[in-house]
């Protein structure tokens, strides 16, 4: 009988402590069982098998400890620190972090395997891999294989290297994408040949494996069809963890049963759990129906559904019904209420209006509301917070991946490696010379003490307001292709109309900037990473640490330049033909250009803040919300009459229903199609309402943005509900 076991539930049904306390008991069992687990005896005296008990010392094997994202790994690790007052060495991690740390750490058995180079590896970012690709295959994309495709450069440039990772997650070698493309696509929706894709791909991955660059997709076939496969490692893998601990595997992608099947086959005891309301990643290189297989080798334990504070109880199997049979007569209860405009401009008013009320008359507090939606774009996103920020309600984007180029603070240091370095005029004009002079021109000014809590209220004032910026920049600044250039403040007639105040900030700006041009001459700035640490200190961080949002983005420049430029430097030891990247100069303007795109680049490390949650308003996509398991009283579903609610969206990579074991390279019908998204949407609902305790508000415009009806699978609930805002209350 396996000493391991498979823990089944919905959300919040307690599998995660259940987990935990499986683990103790495997810690903190009867020392007696020690013996067992070692020398693997099942007979005792007493004819019984003793439960599993494991030595977890700094000189015998660990524990490995699995969770389906960074956050959830992070939480999951301090439940079993807190548990066990940390007493036990724990290596958390998430499935694509742990196989990137294995192929790092055995690259040496990889290069003599597949005579590699011998070189360290260096890992790709998203963004750095999307530019390297259109690089690499420029060549082949041209207008005629767009045109065919139907989609921009960019958007089939990702597509094909998503083919690549939902491959590598399904444990396929890339050698075999052909042959499911062409047995899966048929009459393909991009209308590129398979051999044509295929061949792509692998000049790709030969040629980041010939100068050593790693993507998350060549990493996972690395580790599934060299690693996993080979031998030595295998008595290395096996010798070096007694237990296996696995959150939420319905996120993981299929090559982890292949990991987990292992580990458990060599004597490995485990502990997983599944939630069949999950595959929050199905479409994302999840496979879920692949994963449920572990549970032949575990024992299952089943755990009762939603918890009693929740609404799925009451609702789940209702709404999902009316959601998938509109005929059926019903009316929601009371907790469930509707807000109904025309447009989405007053739906968004509305909405915020509603959650202020709530919020001032005590009925609920900030962070007990959480607004979720199918999909966040700029409008909604810039509106709800800037109407709850007038009214001191502070709101919390969950995973904000915004383009770097949105935040001043990024345009403004962008701009001072453009007046820095020569050669790189083009890319500075009057109009960010001006903002960079407002940004830093930044002070923060006390405005009073408060003695009985030793704290002081500050805000920040600009030295240079934008419309002093705009003169300074129209008289003083002097545009030129190789040394743009800013002139000193009496160059403008009538400069006496600056004032004192910012007339000293720009001489301070215009000093520093000298000193930068001509330690940049002497080659005394190691690279544009230590000019932007420098800008940082000198203007941002001069009197205090800036706000949250922006020391992420801060951080988020950092380390993308940082990356961009390690990433360069290997190109040059390879003698890259990338030749664009062989210049100092060339590679700033190609690392401002890249961002100025709106690539979206990479979250830093680490996403959240340290200490305890914000007091804020939860803001979030329907995706973002569940990846992160949150509990909120009130919920408001944004859109509630889009069609997106049943559609993958952004979250569902093209070409993902091929890789899934149970049907690989199996065409996906229309048929299929329409019961999936039957299937999301079911899964949706019952999440979404385990995660709320008192009360849901359908968000519901007769109009989208587009100006388009919307008539989306939640309009039956939407109307089968109680209306607190009508259009009869907004007129």
């Amino acid at each position: 009988m396996s000493h391991s076991i498979w823990v089944v539930g919905g959300s919040r049904s307690g599998k995660t402590a259940r987990l935990v306390e499986q683990f103790c008991s495997w810690v903190q069992g009867d020392n007696n069982g020690k013996e067992l687990f070692y020398t693997k005896k099942k007979e005792q005296k007493t004819g019984k098998q003793l439960p599993k008990v494991l030595d977890l010392r700094q000189t015998e094997p660990g524990l490995l400890l699995l969770a389906a994202n960074d956050d959830n790994r992070r939480e999951l690790g301090d439940r079993i620190v807190t548990a066990t007052l940390g007493k036990y060495p724990v290596r958390a991690k998430t499935p694509l972090g742990f196989f990137q740390d294995e192929v790092i750490l055995f690259w040496p058995l990889l290069i003599q395997s597949l005579q590699l180079r011998a070189q360290f590896p260096v890992r790709l970012r998203p963004e750095t891999e999307q530019e390297l690709a259109t690089k690499l295959w420029r060549s082949q994309l041209d207008e005629e294989t767009l045109r065919r495709a139907g989609v921009n450069e960019y958007r089939l440039v990702r597509r094909i290297l998503d083919l690549l990772q939902l491959a590598a997650y399904s444990g396929i070698n890339c050698d075999q994408i052909t042959q499911i493309l062409a047995s899966g696509l048929g009459e393909n929706a991009i209308n590129l040949e398979p051999e044509f894709l295929g061949s792509l791909l692998l000049d790709w991955r030969n040629w980041c494996l010939d100068r050593g660059l790693l993507t998350y997709g060549i990493i996972t076939e690395l580790y599934s069809q060299h690693l996993l496969t080979n031998h030595n490692y295998q008595q290395h893998l096996v010798k070096r963890y007694q237990a296996l601990l696995a959150d939420d595997v319905d996120d993981y992608p299929g090559v982890a049963r292949q990991l987990f099947e292992l580990l458990l086959e060599q004597g490995t005891v485990g502990a997983f759990s599944y939630n069949p309301d999950g595959a929050v990643r199905l479409g994302l290189g999840a496979d879920p129906d692949y994963l449920e297989g572990l549970a032949r080798h575990c024992q299952v334990e089943s755990l009762i559904g939603p918890p009693p504070d929740s609404l799925a109880i009451r609702l789940a199997t209702p709404m999902v019904e009316l959601a998938i049979e509109p005929l059926v007569m019903l009316n929601l209860p009371e907790t469930v209420q509707s807000i109904q405009t025309t447009s989405r401009a007053q739906l968004l008013r509305q909405t915020a209006e509603v959650i202020v009320n709530a919020i001032k008359s005590g009925q609920v507090e900030p962070e007990e509301v959480a607004v979720i939606a199918p999909g966040l774009d700029a409008i909604a996103r810039y509106t709800l917070i800037e109407i709850l920020n007038k009214q001191n309600i502070p709101v919390e984007a969950l995973n904000d991946q915004r383009p770097l180029i949105s935040s001043p603070v990024i345009r403004a240091l962008l701009t001072i490696l453009a007046l820095v370095y020569p050669g790189l005029g083009r890319l500075v004009d009057r109009d960010a010379v001006a903002e960079m002079l407002v940004v830093l021109s930044r002070r923060r000014k006390a405005l009073d003490n408060s003695p009985e809590q030793g704290t002081q209220n500050s805000a920040i004032h600009t030295e240079i307001d934008p419309v002093r910026a705009g003169l300074i920049a129209d008289y003083c600044f002097e545009p030129h292709p190789d040394r743009p250039n800013l002139l000193s403040v009496t160059t403008f007639e009538r400069w006496d109309r600056i004032g004192y105040a910012a007339t000293t900030a720009y001489s301070e700006i215009l000093q520093w900037l000298e000193k930068q041009r001509s330690q940049q001459k002497q080659r005394l700035i190691p690279s544009p990473i230590s000019l932007l640490y420098l800008a940082i200190q000198d203007f941002l961080c001069k009197d205090s640490n800036p706000p949250y949002d922006e020391l992420a983005a801060l951080r988020e420049l950092l380390e993308t330049a940082q990356h961009y430029w390690e990433i360069n430097t290997r190109l040059q030891q390879t003698n890259s033909q990338l030749s664009s990247l062989s210049t100092p100069e060339a590679t700033i303007a190609e690392f401002i250009q890249l961002l100025r795109r709106g690539t979206i680049t990479a979250n830093p490390y680490p996403l959240r803040p340290i200490g305890t949650a914000r007091k804020a308003v939860t803001l979030a996509t329907i995706f973002q919300y569940r990846s992160s398991r949150r509990i909120h009283r009130w919920h408001f579903w944004l859109d509630a009459g889009s069609p997106l609610w049943a559609k993958g969206g952004a979250a569902t990579l093209f070409g993902a229903p091929l890789f899934l074991q149970e049907r690989l390279g199996v065409p996906w019908t229309a048929e299929d199609d329409q019961l999936a998204q039957e299937q999301r949407l079911q899964r949706i609902l019952a999440d979404l309402l385990s995660r709320v305790t008192e009360k849901v508000y359908l968000c519901h415009s007769d109009l989208a943005v587009s100006g388009q009806e919307q008539i989306g699978p939640l309009l039956p609930l939407v109307n089968a509900c109680v209306s607190v805002i009508s259009e009869a209350a907004v007129t």
